[in-house]
């Protein structure tokens, strides 16, 4: 009696403990009616200009939610008939199945079978920890048991297919179908759909790109299920078991890896919008700029030219940045040799001097203000009296250009075309450092601009795009639109949350820029950049900085503007003059190759300007004493043309002044500027 009771005591305490037990699993456990809110974690797909995707976002996974009609019917069947026969019979948990789950495990002496139904999976999978405990899996079946009272079966197997890992960090129906078939879930067929189904079970094991007779295996068995569930009959199982599998094992390098410093970029704008957790969860569709085409030649340019070209020059980086004037749309992005070894943006985030990159700015100025491009200026030694500091205790300033040589008078034209120092400084005066400076930040220069003479030869630090976007002013007629990376957004419900206005603004007189299209013409025909020629009609203007730390050529046609940066992170010099040795045939190369397929355009022709035959001594119409080699065609505004003649060679008097000895053997290179 005593021994009864005692049994009883323990019995009850064991009740006790167990009920204390499940107790504390049930008031652990998740609401499950906070599913009808759940959203799972879903990528940001960035999509190219030809609508195509080319990068996803995402942390721990990587997924593509889509709604049960949006996923083929065989696969849903085929998931159902491997993974839990009985899924439209059971309410949550399938003794049957557990049943004979345990007897063929007791038979093969390990586990062969599970016995977890879809609605515990889904559980498990969300709420749960993969643990193998008695707790764990209490905890699953209660849960279970719940999501089957408050949701259909159609909805259960939507949550199930946008949740379930398929292997190579991809989740979901959709997400997988893309991954192994580059297709949506939709258009599976049977032999599709079957290995998809088979890969759940085991998605290190039974993925296909792992080791495609186990894959082949499995599927086998998935049709074998349908097959004997009669979802299909003997024909369907006979070709689909015979049917090739197209598989795209690119896929699992496809993303991120075209344009990559362009993704990193595009992240970066999101993240500042959005935030990251929105950015790696939310499920944006972000519709860019990027041209795949053009980003493809543009990075098989940059790796060609640093590999056979860097050694010579000794130049180990280069920036190329291109965009389309006309809507600001910044088609392609290359920030380095290499983003897998530096994800250092050069393109975006490193700040460098331009050299004579910067002139444009000070010669559309000077055209701004009513000075003609057939203005002399003097291309001769001179000092320039500046701050006095530790690097010039001197207090002067004696500029040279970069080749060393001086060629005495020029006009405004070929001092542009040939990079000249001297007249660019000249010229500056003239406009005043203000109105450079001023006419700069209306094309879109945002760095800091130094108050100086030297402001002309590129001594302020500016990134490629800002400089790049702002030669596009010029292309487009003087209006200047903000560049952009990013079309739209749409959030993953469908919604349009951001839309780029593409607005334009004129920021310099149409004919202002027309004759700076004009003037950089000549820098592609017969100036600095004629290796950076192009087939069509273009512009451009090279550039280079003290000891050759930096060398750079900015060109366009009407429908695309290209900057191109070369040198070293290290700030070490270049061999040689990169500017147009190298520069310049990047420039072509990718310019030739990236507008094959498109129309050739013209710019506008500027207007209200006059070609003058001018002396460059005086800069007055020649006599019959000029000597040839000092006579050049100059471009005019009508009220600026000369009318009288030259002075400085007196037609009674064939002999030639100091002047004409002074420039002698210097200027004779000068060429008709005519184009």
């Amino acid at each position: 009696m005593k021994l009864n009771r005692t049994f009883i005591i323990i019995f009850l305490i064991l009740l006790a403990m167990a009920a204390g037990f499940f107790l504390q699993i049930v008031i652990s456990l998740p609401e499950v009616e906070n599913l009808s809110y759940y959203i799972p974690h879903e990528a940001t797909v960035l999509i190219a200009d030809n609508d195509q995707p080319f990068a996803r976002f995402h942390e721990e996974e990587n997924r593509r939610v889509v709604p049960l009609s949006k996923i083929s019917p065989i696969l849903q069947k085929a998931v159902v008939a491997v993974e839990d026969e009985r899924f439209y019979q059971h309410h949550g948990i399938d003794l049957i199945g557990i049943a004979r789950a345990s007897g063929k495990n007791l038979m093969y002496g390990r586990i062969v079978e599970g016995g977890s139904t879809l609605t515990q999976q889904l559980a498990r999978n969300l709420y749960l920890t993969r643990n193998k405990t008695i707790g764990r899996k209490l905890a699953e079946i209660i849960l279970a048991l719940q999501i089957e009272r408050r949701f259909t079966k159609e909805e259960i197997l939507e949550f199930y297919l946008n949740q379930i890992y398929f292997g190579h960090n991809a989740y979901g129906a959709e997400t997988a179908a893309d991954l192994y078939f580059g297709k949506h879930a939709r258009d599976l067929n049977l032999a599709e759909s079957a290995l998809l189904a088979g890969i759940i079970e085991g998605p290190e094991i039974y993925s296909p790109y792992k080791n495609f007779q186990i894959a082949q295996e499995r599927q086998k068995i998935v049709l074998n299920k349908l097959l004997e569930q009669g979802v299909i009959n003997h024909q369907d199982y006979e070709q689909a078991l015979v049917l090739p599998l197209a598989f795209k094992p690119g896929n699992l390098k496809k993303y991120g890896r075209l344009g990559a410093y362009f993704t990193a970029q595009v992240s970066s704008d999101l993240i500042k919008r959005f935030g990251e957790e929105a950015v790696n969860r939310g499920g944006f569709k972000v519709y860019t700029t990027l041209n795949p085409e053009m980003q493809a030649v543009a990075e098989e340019v940059v790796t060609k030219f640093i590999t056979e070209e860097g050694p010579k020059y000794n130049f180990s980086q280069c920036a190329l940045v291109a965009l389309d004037p006309r809507s600001g749309e910044v088609k392609v992005m290359v920030g380095g040799a290499d983003f897998g070894k530096s994800q250092f943006n050069r393109a975006t985030q490193m700040k460098r001097q331009p050299g004579s990159a910067f002139k444009p700015f000070v010669y559309a100025a000077a055209i701004e203000q009513g000075i003609s491009p057939g203005t002399v200026l003097s291309d001769r030694p001179r000092q320039i009296d500046v701050i006095r500091n530790r690097w010039n205790p001197s207090g002067k300033w004696s500029p040279k250009n970069f080749d060393g040589r001086f060629r005495g008078n020029v006009t405004m034209r070929y001092a542009l075309e040939h990079s000249l120092n001297l007249p660019s400084i000249e010229l500056l005066e003239k406009v005043g450092i203000p109105s450079a400076i001023s006419l700069a930040r209306r094309l879109g220069i945002r760095s800091n601009l130094e108050y100086a003479l030297a402001l002309t030869l590129g001594v302020c630090e500016v990134t490629p795009l800002e400089i790049t976007s702002a030669f596009g002013v010029f292309a487009n007629q003087g209006i200047r639109v903000e560049p952009t990376l990013i079309k739209k957004i749409v959030n993953r419900d469908g919604m349009t949350v951001f839309e780029n206005p593409k607005k334009g603004e004129q920021v310099l007189d149409a004919n202002t820029a027309a004759i700076m299209v004009d003037m950089m013409k000549g820098v592609l025909i017969r100036g600095t950049g004629v290796r950076g020629r192009l087939s069509r009609p273009a512009a451009a203007k090279t550039g280079t900085t003290e000891e050759f730390k930096d060398a750079w050529i900015i060109g366009y046609t009407p429908q695309l503007v290209c900057g191109v940066w070369v040198g070293n992170d290290d700030n070490s010099h270049m061999k040689g003059v990169a500017e147009v040795a190298v520069c310049p045939r990047i420039f072509k190369e990718f310019m030739e190759r990236a507008l094959v397929n498109e129309a050739v355009l013209d710019f506008p022709p500027p207007t209200g300007l006059i070609n003058v035959r001018i002396c460059l001594s005086s800069g007055l119409l020649p006599n019959a004493s000029c000597p040839k080699n000092r006579i050049v065609t100059g471009t005019f505004f009508e009220k600026d043309a000369p009318i009288s003649e030259c002075y400085v060679h007196p037609v009674e008097s064939p002999a030639s002044t100091e002047e004409d000895d002074e420039n002698q053997g210097v200027e004779e290179n000068l060429i008709d500027e005519e184009p």
